[in-house]
Order: C-alpha cells, then sequence, then structure tokens
C-alpha cells in the first residue's frame, strides 16, 4: 500500500473518531459522562488517532 493511501486512510479514520466523539458528547446527558468521554478523547489512545 502506498504512503498516500495510508495517510488518507489514517486521515479518515481520525476523522470518523472525532465526529463519533464529538456526537457522544453531544447526546450525553449528565455532566459527568461528558467529563468521561472529553478524558477518553484527550488520552494519548486516541491522541495519536486524531492527529
Amino acid at each position: 500500500m502506498s504512503s498516500v493511501t495510508s495517510s488518507w486512510r489514517q486521515r479518515r479514520q481520525a476523522s470518523r473518531t472525532r465526529r463519533a466523539l464529538a456526537a457522544a458528547v453531544a447526546r450525553t446527558s449528565s455532566p459527568a459522562m461528558r467529563d468521561e468521554l472529553l478524558t477518553l478523547a484527550n488520552s494519548s489512545q486516541f491522541t495519536n488517532v486524531l492527529r
């Protein structure tokens, strides 16, 4: 797989992840769950995906 294709797939995955987290934060009804989702989004596991 070329580096261009690989880069494109990574950007698409990051975009999907950002949209899913944003939707989950918007849907949550409690501030505690919102904080948990934001903590998850800022964790090192997702930080690499979202770059």
